[in-house]
């Protein structure tokens, strides 16, 4: 009987796996660096000398975490209600990010995120009208829109200092399904950290602690959706969701799978098809060949069920 590879080719027909491109600019050390920085420079205290600043505005949704960590069906769920707009993974964050890093090569004191706590509560509702401004064209009316661009869970400091009345929501998956379904899963651009079995463990394991650090600094403020956990009590979790955006509840959110909208993810075809398990522990049918990976996490698969964040208050 022919032996077959992690993707399914038989062993013999196998080949070896093609250079990564020469444009490949990915570094995990610099998403590294720049979420220690993150934690310097975003403390409890700059926060609480800075509440309530920033643009007032609460239409943003903003859902985040890692790709393939259960985001799209977060989405179609909100999306579904009528005070929701579902847009798409949009690049405004990012956009501004780059504005306020500036130009020129990396360094180790990079303009970005320090730049934070020199910021006064007019500019930050300036950049809070700006992300407002630049994403109207997603919109078509309703009272709320969903961003879900899920990099963004390493600006939440920023999010929170120029629209601190947005609603912050973190899709996570259990770590070995997660980084499976990224590594094979090759996305049209972007999310470089997906191309080794050691740059996605490194990315989850950063993403937990900067996440870890935002429920520390900003307590309450996001709301943590396992998607396990929605798999197992859909109900529950649509309650969740929607009480942690004050929103009321509607019964067509769990009937998600019949909202007729674009969906442009990897798992555009899932949210189609209602709840179902058959993807959770996909992962568990290559486990054999796994083992660098689970080593490369650590602890991290036990630890991303630590963190419970359970949203604001009211």
């Amino acid at each position: 009987m022919p032996q077959f590879d992690l993707f399914g080719a038989p062993e013999a027909e196998r080949k070896e796996a093609p250079a990564l491109p020469a444009g490949f600019r990915y570094r995990a050390e610099l998403i590294e660096l720049n979420t220690q920085q993150q934690i310097q420079v975003c403390t409890e205290e700059l926060f609480a000398a800075r509440r309530d600043w920033g643009h007032p505005a609460a239409d943003p949704i903003f859902i985040i975490g890692l790709p393939r960590s259960g985001s799209t069906l977060l989405e179609q769920i909100l999306a579904s209600h009528s005070q929701v707009e579902g847009t798409q993974e949009l690049p405004n964050v990012q956009q501004i990010v780059s504005r306020l890093r500036g130009f020129g090569p990396e360094s180790a004191d990079p303009r970005y995120p320090r730049i934070l706590g020199s910021l006064n509560a007019a500019e930050l509702a300036k950049l809070g009208e700006e992300y407002l401004a630049g994403t109207r064209v997603y919109r078509d009316g309703k009272p709320f829109f969903i961003d879900k661009m899920p990099n963004n869970f390493r600006h939440v400091g920023l999010i929170h200092l120029m629209l601190p009345n947005a609603r912050i929501i973190d899709a996570r998956r259990e770590p070995m399904a997660c980084c499976f379904s990224n590594f094979k899963q090759l996305f049209a651009n972007g999310q470089e950290f997906t191309y080794s079995i050691e740059d996605i463990a490194r990315y989850y394991r950063t993403y937990l602690e900067l996440m870890r650090h935002w429920d520390e600094v900003l307590p309450g403020r996001v709301l943590r959706m396992y998607h396990e956990d929605v798999i197992d009590d859909l109900e529950g979790s649509v309650h969740r969701l929607l009480d942690h955006c004050n929103l009321e509840f509607e019964p067509q959110c769990l009937a998600f799978h019949q909202t007729k909208r674009s969906v442009r993810t990897a798992s555009s075809e899932q949210v189609r098809q209602g709840i179902s398990r058959t993807g959770l522990d996909q992962w568990k049918h290559f486990e054999p060949w796994l083992g660098p990976l689970g080593e490369a996490l650590g602890d991290a698969l036990t630890r991303y069920r630590e963190d419970t964040g359970r949203g604001p208050p009211g």
